[in-house]
C-alpha cells in the first residue's frame, strides 16, 4: 500500500480543524504524527453542533500522546522528542508556543533538521497577532461576499478555509522535507486563514481588474455559459450545465430539440447567452416535464455536466464513492461505525490505507515514548503514578478515571 512519509516522525500540537487537517494529510501519507494533548484531552473532542464531526475526521492515522506540559517533566518529554522528530505542526493562537517554550527559536536549536510549520489567522503583516477563525476570514476576504446574494453575506457550507489552510501547510511541510534533503536544514514555514482566502479570491480580483466593475455575488453573477444553473424537474431540482458546442449539440439530440439546432440565434454560446430570456424558458419547461432520473440518464447518455443536489447524508449512499472505493469504515471513539472519505488521492492506482482510527484519549502514551525514547516500563509506570503521562491502558484498568478525565 502507498506509504511515501513512512518514517517521517511528527508532533502536532493543534486544536479544532487547521492544523488537525495538516496532519491528516500527512499522517494518511504514511507519517507517523503523534497529536499531543492535555491531560483529559483536547476541547476539540467535546465540541457539539457542527464541531461534532471535528475530531473524529481529521485525527484518523494519528496517535495520542497525552500529559502534562505545564510540568518541568512533562515539557523536558516532549523536548527529548523534538530531538527525534522530523516536523512540528501547531495553530494555536499567537504566542502560545511562545509561552510554552515550544516555538520555533527553541525548537530549532535542539534540532536544526526541524520543519517547524505553524498555522495561523495571518502571514507575516498589520494583522499576524490577531486571532481568527474561517468565519472571519470569509467575511474580510470576500468569500462569504460572493457566496450569498447581495447585502447577505453568507459562509460557505463547510470550514472551506480551514481545510485549505491546512492544506497548504502540508504543501509547505512537503516542500521543507525535500529542501532539507539538499541543505541538511530544517526551516520555519507557515500558512494562513486569512492569505488563503485572498489565495481563492484571485481569480475574482483578476476579473475585477480585466472588466473594470465591481463583482458580483454568485447568485447574481453573469454566467460565461448560456445554460448553467439549477432547474426544476418533475420530482427535484437538479442542476445542469451546457460549456461546450459539444455539449450543446448533445443537448439538443438527446433531449428531442434538433430544430433548435438550426436557429441562428443559438449558433454558439455567446449568442445563446444574448438569447437567453428566451431560451431559459423554454428549458425549463422542457425538464420540467420530466422526472430526475430521466434527466440525469439523458445528460449521461449525451455527455452533458450534470448533477442532484445532494446533502451530506446522501454521500453514504453515492455509487462513485462505494464502488470507487473512496470511504473508509470507521469507528467512531464512542464506539459508532460509520464511513468517511478517504484521501482524494490515488497513487499507482491504489489508495492511502487507514492505519488508525481516531484515538482514544492517551491512546499511545506509553507506546509512543517508549519507542521514541526508549524509557523502560517502570520509568514509564512513574510517569504516569505522577500524572505526568495520561495513559489509555491505566483508564481501561480504572474506569472511573476514564469517567473523570472525559468529564
Amino acid at each position: 500500500m502507498p506509504s511515501p512519509l513512512s518514517g517521517v516522525k511528527i508532533l502536532e500540537f493543534t486544536h479544532a480543524v487547521m492544523g488537525p487537517s495538516c496532519g491528516l494529510v500527512l499522517a494518511d501519507m504514511g507519517a507517523e504524527v503523534v497529536y499531543v494533548e492535555p491531560p483529559g484531552g483536547s476541547p476539540t473532542r467535546r465540541l457539539k453542533g457542527f464541531g461534532t464531526g471535528y475530531f473524529p475526521y481529521f485525527n484518523r492515522n494519528k496517535k495520542s500522546l497525552s500529559l502534562d506540559l505545564k510540568s518541568d517533566k512533562g515539557r523536558q518529554l516532549i523536548l527529548d522528542m523534538v530531538a527525534k522528530a522530523d516536523v512540528v505542526l501547531e495553530n494555536f493562537a499567537p504566542g502560545t508556543m511562545e509561552r510554552l517554550g515550544l516555538d520555533y527559536k527553541t525548537l530549532s536549536e535542539i534540532n536544526p533538521k526541524l520543519v517547524y510549520c505553524s498555522m495561523k489567522g495571518f502571514l507575516s503583516g498589520p494583522y499576524e497577532k490577531r486571532t481568527a477563525m474561517d468565519e472571519v476570514v470569509q467575511m474580510m476576504g470576500g468569500l462569504a461576499y460572493m457566496t450569498g446574494p447581495s447585502g447577505r453575506p453568507l459562509r460557505a457550507g463547510t470550514s472551506v478555509i480551514d481545510i485549505t489552510g491546512g492544506m497548504f501547510g502540508a504543501i509547505a511541510v512537503l516542500g521543507a522535507l525535500r529542501e532539507r534533503e539538499q541543505s541538511g536544514k530544517g526551516a520555519e514555514v507557515k500558512s494562513s486563514l486569512f492569505e488563503t482566502t485572498a489565495f481563492l479570491m484571485g481569480q475574482h480580483m483578476a476579473w475585477s481588474t480585466l472588466s473594470q466593475t465591481p463583482i458580483p455575488p454568485m447568485p447574481e453573477r453573469v454566467s460565461a455559459w448560456s445554460v448553467y444553473q439549477v432547474f426544476e424537474t418533475a420530482d427535484k431540482p437538479t442542476f445542469v450545465g451546457i460549456i461546450s458546442e459539444k455539449h450543446w449539440q448533445s443537448f439538443c439530440e438527446q433531449f428531442d430539440r434538433k430544430e433548435w439546432l438550426e436557429r441562428a440565434e443559438y449558433a454558439s454560446n455567446n449568442l445563446r447567452i444574448e438569447a437567453r430570456e428566451q431560451l431559459l424558458p423554454d428549458i425549463k419547461r422542457l425538464l420540467g416535464e420530466l422526472t430526475q432520473e430521466q434527466v440525469m440518464a439523458s445528460c449521461e447518455a449525451g455527455g452533458i455536466p450534470f448533477a442532484p443536489i445532494a446533502r451530506p447524508e446522501d454521500l453514504f449512499e453515492d455509487r462513485q464513492l462505494n464502488e470507487g472505493q473512496s470511504l473508509y469504515e470507521v469507528q467512531y471513539p464512542s464506539g459508532e461505525q460509520g464511513v468517511l472519505p478517504k484521501l482524494p488521492i490515488e497513487w499507482d492506482g491504489d489508495r492511502f490505507p487507514l492505519q488508525h482510527q481516531a484515538p482514544q484519549i492517551g491512546q499511545h502514551s506509553e507506546d509512543v515514548v517508549q519507542d521514541w525514547l526508549g524509557l523502560g516500563e517502570a520509568e514509564l509506570k512513574a510517569l504516569v503514578d505522577d500524572k505526568i503521562l495520561s495513559s489509555h491502558k491505566a483508564e481501561l484498568n480504572n474506569p472511573n478515571e476514564g469517567e473523570r478525565h472525559d468529564a
